[in-house]
């Protein structure tokens, strides 16, 4: 949750699971609170109104775009632009590369200028796996699979330290080095969740 949500529809309220209370932006409280109707929302409709409700700040997210989701259901058509926060991004190597590039100049231009190049970070953690990256030279042997890594590190050795770097230089980014498996793979076996939470010590 984020405690900086103006809350215009009243849907902030607390589920208590064990000992531990947790902050939510509940759907039905907003349908009841003005959004007519958005309980008849498709699944994927729901996730987007959640997240805008969640962010709402005046500014990013408005009460106009949030609006505009719920008139999705009488117009079923929407030209209105809206700004979503995912929880976590997945990378694949060939496009997380060039983003931690982008990073790393943003930083080097904040320095630059005089300001702290340490507060450039991903406001959302980031998993870059590598995959497809392992070439097969050596094959039919019980030690090919590892020949073959040795040889993909020999190969793109700059590129894996500079990823290194990467994920001890950036807060919320971490790299899931060649030879784990494919991203999606990767993805639902290790990294995914169902439930995101953060600890947020803001007042609300």
């Amino acid at each position: 949750m984020t405690s900086q949500s103006l809350d215009s529809f009243k849907s902030r309220t607390t589920i208590t699971v064990g000992d531990k209370t947790y902050t939510y932006f509940s759907i039905p409280l907003a349908e009841k609170n003005g959004l007519k109707g958005v309980s008849q929302l498709p699944h994927s409709m729901k996730v987007v109104l959640e997240n805008l409700l969640r962010f709402e700040d005046g500014i990013t997210v408005t009460r106009a775009d949030i609006e505009a989701v719920a008139d999705w259901l009488r117009t079923r058509v929407s030209e209105h632009e809206i700004s979503y926060r995912p929880a976590r991004v997945l990378m694949q190597d060939f496009t997380g590369v060039p983003a931690v590039v982008d990073l790393a100049a943003m930083r080097d231009a904040t320095a630059k200028l005089g300001a702290d190049p340490q507060k450039i970070n991903p406001l959302v953690p980031v998993d870059l796996v590598i995959d497809h990256s392992v070439m097969v030279d050596s094959f039919g042997t019980p030690l090919s699979f590892l020949q073959n890594v040795e040889l993909e590190y020999e190969r793109n050795g700059e590129r894996y330290e500079f990823l290194r770097w990467g994920q001890k230089a950036f807060d919320n980014f971490r790299v899931v080095p060649p030879g784990t498996g494919i991203c999606h793979q990767v993805n639902l076996e290790y990294l995914a969740q169902t439930v995101w939470t953060r600890q947020d010590d803001a007042t609300c």
